[in-house]
């Protein structure tokens, strides 16, 4: 038999493991789970790619409602009137008027919320190992629960809902920029929009980055970039406010089924993964 130890890396210790040094208990099956270990390239590029097919296929299969949707919407546009925050008509016609500005809004709405993502994913991975599967068990779980969101309450974006007060600047300026809109109308769930991962998403990459670097400008962008990302969704009328404060929950849920599976946030967990000792 060879030899089970496991080396640790300088930084915070998980009690989840027994010390082999000082505890002659093996540790448990649970206990080994929520080790972080080193992980494997093949295994993550596969587990993303599915569980984002997954994510698509599910949110897509939802039943798009669309009566229950408008009429939740026009429920949640007079309870921010009534919270004296409804200022996404506003918002949106302000940002429409510039053209350069509101065109390169729409290619943001399509493009970062998946780049920027990965790209956080991949810096992890090479970067903060021991880290990597807390942090990403945090984003699937935000991403899990807002699929629930998606099924039990059906939402119209604001550039869906009836009278025409709200412009759809994808349309408008015959841009790409949502995949609910033109000609991509069709591949995705129009009614959707509660609540929003693209605040989930960039909250995590910001929360994620500003949490493990030092580098003052880095910080500045990790938190100019789910501020950034709030404008977009509302200036591009594809969001309500209300929808942002829906991804900061379910991040929330996120994070907290983390911490309870690891013992700590990713931050918290030692920057190297725990690798066996050779035998």
């Amino acid at each position: 038999m060879g030899d089970t130890t496991v080396t640790r890396p300088e930084g915070p210790e998980l009690k989840a493991l027994p010390h082999p040094a000082t505890d002659d208990a093996r540790p448990t099956l649970a206990q080994r789970l929520r080790t972080p270990h080193r992980p494997r390239l093949w295994f993550e590029i596969l587990l993303i790619a599915v569980s984002y097919w997954t994510y698509s296929l599910i949110r897509n299969a939802v039943p798009e409602q669309k009566a229950k949707a408008l009429s939740n919407a026009d429920w949640v546009w007079s309870a921010e009137h009534r919270l004296g925050i409804a200022v996404e008509h506003t918002v949106n016609h302000a940002v429409d008027s510039v053209t350069w500005l509101i065109v390169g809004m729409n290619y943001y709405y399509a493009t970062l919320h998946f780049v920027v993502t990965v790209g956080v994913l991949v810096w992890l991975y090479r970067s903060h190992p021991g880290r990597y599967s807390a942090a990403r068990l945090a984003l699937f779980a935000t991403t899990g629960v807002a699929l629930l969101g998606y099924y039990l309450y059906p939402l119209a974006p604001p550039r869906l809902m009836t009278g025409g007060h709200f412009i759809d600047t994808v349309q408008v300026h015959h841009t790409w920029g949502s995949m609910a809109s033109g000609d991509l109308k069709h591949m995705s769930n129009q009614y959707a929009a509660m609540p929003s991962m693209h605040i989930g998403w960039s909250l995590w990459c910001g929360l994620t980055i500003f949490a493990l670097t030092t580098v003052p400008w880095v910080r500045v962008l990790a938190v100019l970039y789910p501020a950034t990302t709030l404008l977009v969704i509302v200036a591009t009328a594809n969001h309500f406010w209300l929808d942002a404060v829906g991804g900061v929950l379910c991040l929330t849920f996120g994070f907290t089924v983390a911490r309870t599976w690891y013992g700590a946030l990713p931050q918290a967990l030692p920057r190297a993964a725990w690798e066996p000792a050779p035998a």
